[in-house]
């Protein structure tokens, strides 16, 4: 797992400066899951197995939780004038969790913050981890969408990122959750070593057949210090391939396009609007959020937090009423530029020419003759990718900020 970054410090009683407290930008809550049955041979993401927890019990963690919305209540002091708009349930496995501990947590969330109408309310799972009456206690409870982490439909690809479900148990959990009356997302990894294109070919077909609304496929990364990296490492697999992984982006894009599916995001399909994510769409639109758990990131009116990593030290700040916030940051309003190009780049809907210095403005029309950024868009204003710039995204954000 990654360290934290460093950061100012941040108070103990979490307050905010008064021009934090003051945004009224759109306002939503991530609650991070730390728990995991095993590790995925790729995974960096903050979670733990039990040999893991160090005395932390997942029994308890809901209450830590609950006083972590507490702190937020008392910090925002906005009472229920700034609704969540979003909540997102992430991990780890939410769903190892029993879902009257999720179901608690989101019911202190609406007393507490509020919840605008028709919130979009999604819960992660795995495809093991859920059975048809855990769906459909999840969705009396007020959840409104469930995101699958399905990976790969190709047995020793998912062998390969030790993940722990069967391909033929998916078609099952689809079909709980869409009677139970949830929206379905599905999220795919590409790029897995020794996975072929017809691999990932078959693995697109078999999402596709789903019938559902929403689609993420996600290039494996290769994080330092994961199993996997150390597998590599040892010659024992082959890295991606770079090139290959640009075929599978491709062979996908055009897949989802057959299907009915439209970018909204480079690693993101919806058949519409209303099945695209509305949570991480905040993200890239750098709305507010309020991050709840163990290493969890905050943003609030320009300050951004991150709380200490183990479940153990995070339950014993929020237990003695104090913030679990490990550092924080403001960043000026050249870092905050920078942020916009970056987040909003990924966007379908592209960065605002008048949002960029004029040193990417000009950079942008360079890039456009060069086929990475659309020319009829940039004509009327915008910034946007072409399946060719999408490729080479990082490439194209590094001459618009460099």
């Amino acid at each position: 797992m990654g360290a934290l970054p460093e950061g100012d410090i941040a108070p103990t009683d979490g307050a905010l400066t008064d021009a934090a407290r003051a945004s009224r930008a759109p306002l939503s809550a991530y609650v991070h899951i730390p728990f995991c049955r095993v590790r995925c041979g790729y995974c960096d993401f903050n979670t733990y197995t039990n040999d893991e927890l160090h005395g932390a019990r997942r029994d308890d963690y809901a209450e830590h939780v609950l006083r972590e919305i507490e702190l937020a209540t008392s910090v925002l002091d906005c009472g229920r004038e700034r609704p969540l708009r979003t909540v997102f349930f992430g991990g780890g496995t939410p769903t190892l969790l029993p879902a009257r501990d999720l179901l608690r947590v989101l019911s202190r969330l609406r007393d507490e913050l509020g919840m605008v109408d028709g919130a979009e309310v999604t819960v992660e799972a795995n495809p093991d981890s859920v059975d048809a009456r855990y769906l459909g206690d999840l969705a009396h409870g007020g959840v409104t969408r469930v995101s699958f982490g399905v990976q790969s439909a190709v047995p020793h690809v998912l062998a390969t990122l030790d993940r722990t479900h069967s391909p033929e148990r998916v078609p099952d959990v689809v079909s709980w959750a869409k009677d139970a009356g949830l929206d379905v997302s599905v999220d795919l990894i590409y790029g897995t070593p020794g996975e072929s294109l017809d691999d990932w070919r078959a693995s697109l077909e078999s999402t596709l057949a789903l019938d559902i609304g929403h689609v993420s496929a996600y290039a494996l990364i290769v994080e330092e210090g994961t199993a996997l990296a150390r597998r590599i490492r040892r010659g024992e697999i082959a890295a991606p391939d770079d090139d290959l992984v640009a075929d599978m982006y491709e062979l996908a894009d055009e897949a989802f396009a057959e299907a009915g599916y439209h970018w909204y995001e480079l690693s993101n399909w919806a058949r519409g609007a209303r099945e695209q994510s509305r949570h991480n769409t905040a993200y890239w639109l750098n709305h507010d959020w309020w991050g709840f758990g163990p290493g969890a990131h905050s943003h609030v009116g320009g300050v951004r937090w991150w709380n200490v990593k183990h479940p153990s030290a995070y339950g014993q700040r929020v237990l003695a009423g104090e913030s679990p916030a490990a550092a924080r940051e403001t960043p000026d309003v050249e870092a905050r530029r920078l942020e916009t190009i970056l987040l909003q780049l990924r966007l379908a809907t592209g960065v605002a020419l008048q949002d960029v210095s004029e040193f990417a403005a000009e950079r942008a029309r360079g890039l456009a003759v060069e086929g990475l950024l659309d020319v009829d868009a940039l004509s009327h204003g915008s910034l946007v990718l072409t399946l060719r710039g999408r490729l080479l995204a990082d490439r194209v954000v590094r001459d618009l900020t460099d």
